[in-house]
């Protein structure tokens, strides 16, 4: 048994502005399962969940940003200098502004944020990312990369491609779709994620045994006030937040 990463979920006051904001940035479509939720997904002939495409799901919450930098954060591909440029004025155009997380005046990528604040990076050109779609990466801070690996490499049924002391790398078992990457930070987490994963079983599996086996590897219960819900929610070993969602596909 293992688990598929399907979607990135955002929490925000205005999930309609946040949930457009991001579907003009990906070039994605957008629909809603019900009020207060944006989906956020490629067009043509794309299914959902596949991970060729980790998908945006924007919840409108009554609560404002209050971290001073997330601690999940996307990675935006880019394919050339000319594109680089190029996508970072239009997301400005569409109400991104620049941000500061203490990356220099010296790094070759751009730092933003959205309409609400959520820090974001649009990436220089790099070979590791030609083929991931427009999202290049899913980016996580955390103290202990190798303890990431253990977690995420059993909860999941995706690759673990590197593993180091400052960082670890995650992508598909296919090969195809964007990374998830956690970054080694000497900060400890201190407040509820803004941004976060979301799960799912496959067909057939058992997701109240999937729930269990997960806790056997490290992970807790999370009360969020969600009450009476079809998914689950929890926190890793160092208390990042997912949801194991009920449906499946």
């Amino acid at each position: 048994m293992a688990l598929r990463p399907v979607q990135v979920n955002f929490k925000a006051l205005d999930c309609e502005a946040v949930g457009h904001f991001w579907a003009d940035a990906l070039g994605w479509g957008v629909s809603s399962e019900g009020p207060g939720v944006i989906n956020v997904e490629p067009g043509g002939d794309f299914v959902w969940p596949d991970p060729a495409a980790l998908c945006v799901d924007v919840v409108a919450v009554p609560e404002a940003k209050t971290a001073t930098k997330n601690r999940v954060h996307l990675d935006l591909a880019t394919t050339s200098a000319a594109h680089q440029a190029e996508l970072v004025a239009r997301l400005k155009a569409l109400g991104a502004t620049p941000a500061d997380v203490g990356q220099g005046d010296d790094v070759p990528w751009t730092v933003l944020a959205d309409p609400e604040g959520n820090e974001f990076c649009v990436l220089e050109p790099r070979e590791t990312y030609r083929d991931t779609g427009p999202i290049a990466a899913v980016v996580v801070d955390c103290v202990d990369p190798r303890a990431m690996a253990r977690f995420w490499g059993e909860a999941t049924d995706w690759d673990v491609r590197e593993v180091a002391d400052d960082h670890t790398v995650l992508r598909s078992a296919r090969g195809v779709g964007p990374y998830v990457e956690f970054l080694r930070k000497p900060e400890p987490k201190t407040v509820p994620d803004r941004v976060h994963l979301d799960l799912m079983p496959y067909p057939g599996d058992d997701k109240t045994a999937e729930v269990a086996r997960l806790r056997g590897l490290g992970a807790t219960d999370l009360d969020l006030g969600q009450g009476d819900v079809p998914w689950t929610c929890l926190a890793d070993p160092e208390g990042h937040e997912f949801c194991v969602l009920g449906r499946s596909s």
